[in-house]
């Protein structure tokens, strides 16, 4: 797979927190994201991240390892997701045990296992930043062509303001959980099979992990009611009408 070209100079570039205590790992990871254009602030342990992050709102997006000294990465990432939206990526020494679950659980959007190379990782921040684009700030005009309003039953999505109300109360959505119910509800009754979600929701072009959805779905019914997507076993997920 190619290496990503680097990301062009821009007077506003994309600002990532990472937070790794590693420090050979921290050092190479922040030279390489600089070589791609974007501005990085490194933290050597997850209270230490903390205060970064609530010192300074103006972070992008923020890639946290899951063994931390002092307040772990999971724990990290409920923090933030206490007051803020913004995108996780997490990185993981172990891909297939409990970090993995329990970092999406706490509401990560995507994971990468480490060793990682730095085009996975360039590439998994950059669809994390095209996912966030689906949020604009609130009061920012309409996408043309995506003014509808979708109901389903108490739920109502507005595909062009990007809010979602729950029985007329505003539904604060991640990026990711946003992106992954515009694709329910694009295809409402029809049932979307996870390699299917992997593909248009994490833009993932080779097999993905499938626990990234269904963690995703699972926060998603949290917030919208169990009952409104169903899971049809064997197959994958529908919104109900």
């Amino acid at each position: 797979m190619p290496s990503p070209a680097p990301v062009p100079e821009s007077p506003t570039p994309v600002r990532v927190l990472l937070v790794e205590d590693d420090e050979l790992m921290r050092r190479s990871f922040t030279v390489a994201l600089e070589r791609y254009g974007y501005r990085v602030t490194a933290a050597a342990d997850g209270l230490t991240g903390l205060e970064s992050f609530r010192d300074d709102d103006g972070f992008d997006l923020l890639v946290l390892d899951v063994m931390l000294p002092g307040l772990d990465g999971i724990g990290l990432c409920r923090r933030v997701r206490e007051t803020s939206l913004v995108p996780v990526l997490m990185m993981s020494a172990r891909g297939d045990g409990l970090d993995v679950v329990a970092g999406l659980e706490a509401g990560a959007d995507d994971y990468v296992v480490k060793p990682v190379d730095t085009y996975v990782l360039v590439a998994r921040i950059r669809s994390l930043l095209r996912r966030a684009s689906y949020a604009p700030a609130p009061g920012g005009e309409p996408a043309p062509g995506q003014e509808d309003v979708l109901t389903f039953g108490d739920l109502t999505v507005d595909t062009g303001g990007m809010e979602v109300f729950r029985s007329g109360t505003p539904v604060a959505l991640t990026p990711t959980e946003l992106k992954l119910l515009l694709e329910f509800a694009a295809h409402p009754g029809i049932v979307l099979d996870r390699h299917t979600l992997l593909r248009n929701v994490w833009e993932y072009g080779w097999d993905g992990d499938s626990r990234v959805v269904d963690l995703a779905v699972q926060r998603l019914r949290k917030k919208l009611g169990r009952e409104r997507i169903e899971t049809v076993r064997g197959f994958g997920y529908k919104l109900r009408r």
